[in-house]
């Protein structure tokens, strides 16, 4: 484990944004954690014509990583960072430009430095474009939006699956909480309407196909301005989705999704019991192949896979229809803290036996170029499109607000997969000094066997540091 280094200072220039999302779906973020609570600086009203408004941070943040070694089977290269610094600007900004017409902005402008990346290059700098976009209301209650949007879906904490457009558009995460990654995800260059009445809201969306589909995330060789559309844009996608209010604290939403020629269906549902306790399901389900057949199918469509690889496991291209689902509940207690209990079940991941092959052709194969690769790149193909690798699995979250003295908040999450007990866990300290001043550390480790999902990763652990200057 090498020392990181220091990374200079740089000047930073940024536009801003982001109004509020009128998606009800960012009511499952505890409300300790949104903005203004705890410390949190709280955006400012809207804003006058021509004027702006929203939330702009300068943040350093510096992580150290342990690397597990040897490994059952072992990680293609290159191999994972020792250390990494970065230093950004977030930007999030509204502006209004005239009377029933805004304009939205959110990005983010990095530096980087780590032992993996030389300097100078063009990965030292990089800008995520995660929203772009122009909202025109022409009546009370309806919305028209044009551009880049981060459109979410969900009533869970840990995995929706009725978020559709949650694939492929993570970027270099800070933390692994979903609801982090949720918000600092890229958008989706699309076209909306939204209706919001007293007893219904409807949404659809339709996203053109912009470029052909980009190879999968990697920190080897991560874009610097390019606004990476062939992550979202790949292929023609719509959402229709309305939420009815029947009465008695029930108000179901349906989804239906389309994306190339494959479609979905979806569901959530929400239910207060008693004043402390809510209660949720979520549920999407359609004709699909497996995820190793998924993932071995992108990997030859761009290119990352040879065409002519033979499978280093079964892929029979067969589809079936699929259920993916969470079922959960959320608890608030009298001390600020809340929190959430979920099941996982990710129809097209992986069983027990799939892990056993998984296990055995990496060990048994591993002198034959190209298995490992393979191997690794259906994980990392889950990765990226926000899936589970295991098909059931159970996650915890809390959020303390005011945790043992006033103006600290601790945050933390387990996910555990269930076929062999395995685990990651996150642990996240934020220390507000003022309103302008923040101070935090995150703490993250994977647990279990060589023989275990999480247990057979190349990171074991990872410890980070973090200072923000809001503005």
């Amino acid at each position: 484990m090498r020392g990181a280094a220091p990374l200079a200072l740089a000047v930073v220039l940024a536009a801003a944004g982001a109004r509020a999302d009128e998606n009800s779906d960012l009511n499952l973020i505890p409300e300790a954690a949104q903005p203004g609570a705890a410390g949190t600086p709280a955006p400012p009203s809207a804003p006058t014509a021509g004027a702006g408004s929203g939330r702009l941070y300068l943040e350093d943040t510096a992580n150290i990583n342990v690397i597990r070694s040897p490994l059952l089977v072992p990680a293609p290269p290159p191999p994972p960072q020792d250390w990494e610094e970065r230093l950004f600007f977030d930007a999030r900004e509204q502006w209004k430009l005239g009377d029933g017409l805004s304009a939205d902005y959110s990005g983010r402008l990095n530096l980087r430095a780590s032992d993996r990346i030389d300097i100078p290059t063009h990965e030292n700098i990089r800008h995520d474009f995660r929203e772009g976009y122009f909202t025109w209301t022409p009546a009370d209650g309806l919305f028209l939006d044009a551009g880049r949007i981060n459109l979410k879906s969900g009533v869970a904490a840990g995995y929706n699956p009725t978020d559709f457009f949650k694939t492929h558009a993570v970027v270099e995460p800070i933390s692994q909480d979903p609801a982090v990654l949720r918000e600092d995800r890229l958008g989706t260059a699309m076209v909306r309407a939204s209706y919001v009445g007293e007893r219904a809201s409807v949404i659809a969306a339709f996203a053109p196909q912009f470029e052909h589909e980009s190879p999968v995330f990697s920190y080897a060789n991560l874009p610097s301005f390019d606004p990476t559309f062939g992550r979202t844009n790949a292929h023609p996608r719509l959402l229709l989705k309305g939420s009815f209010d029947f009465g008695a604290d029930i108000a179901p939403e349906l989804l239906l999704y389309r994306e190339g020629a494959n479609t979905r269906f979806g569901a959530n549902l929400t239910r207060g019991i008693g004043q402390k306790i809510v209660a949720y399901a979520e549920w999407a389900g359609g004709e699909e192949t497996s995820l190793v057949d998924q993932a071995l199918g992108y990997g030859r469509a761009t290119g990352t896979i040879p065409e002519a690889a033979p499978a280093v496991l079964p892929d029979s291209g067969r589809k079936s229809f699929r259920n993916d689902a969470t079922i959960g509940f959320s608890y608030a207690t009298e001390l600020n803290v809340t929190f959430n209990f979920e099941y996982h079940y990710a129809g097209d991941a992986f069983t027990h036996a799939d892990w056993r092959t998984w296990f055995t052709q990496g060990e048994r194969l591993q002198a034959i170029p190209g298995v490992d690769p393979q191997l690794w790149y259906i994980r990392a193909y889950a990765l990226d499109i926000g899936q589970p690798v295991s098909r059931q699995g159970a996650f915890l979250r809390f959020d303390w607000v005011d945790a043992f003295v006033p103006k600290l908040e601790l945050q933390g999450f387990i996910n555990v997969d269930l076929f062999d007990g395995s685990q990651f866990a996150q642990l996240e300290a934020d220390y507000y000094l003022s309103n302008l001043w923040t101070v935090g550390a995150i703490a993250a480790t994977d647990l279990g066997t060589r023989h275990s999902d999480f247990g057979s990763l190349p990171q074991a652990a990872s410890f980070l540091v973090k200072l923000a200057r809001y503005f």
